[in-house]
């Protein structure tokens, strides 16, 4: 996976984005003094999409597979990664289980 995190200054804004082969480009744009605040949590970039992957899994419009798939980490870093951010799994229908496998199975044709 290639990733670059950007940010380019303009007047007193400065814009952050991600770029990513075979992946949407986001950019948002926030006043200097906020951007200031937010970075002093850690990489920004980093942080707005782990933002953006928490909640939609909290509202179940994500996957586990798709959450680890955003943020490049195992299942088990998924789960961990939920854990520290009190998101509980959510609950496993047999139908999710069938699509999840066939994501898993999607994927892993994919990178052999």
């Amino acid at each position: 996976m290639l990733v670059r995190n950007n940010c380019l200054a303009k007047g007193n804004r400065r814009q952050y984005f991600m770029l990513d082969f075979n992946r949407m480009e986001v950019t948002l744009h926030i006043p200097d003094e906020v951007a200031s605040k937010l970075s002093a949590g850690g990489d920004l970039t980093r942080r707005a999409l782990e933002a953006l992957a928490l909640e939609g899994y909290r509202e179940q419009t994500l996957t586990l597979y798709q959450v680890s798939e955003m943020l490049g980490l195992s299942r088990v870093e998924t789960e961990d990664f939920l854990g520290q951010h009190h998101v509980p799994l959510s609950v496993i229908t047999e139908q999710d289980l069938d699509r999840e496998a066939a994501l898993f199975e999607e994927a892993s044709r994919r990178t052999r």
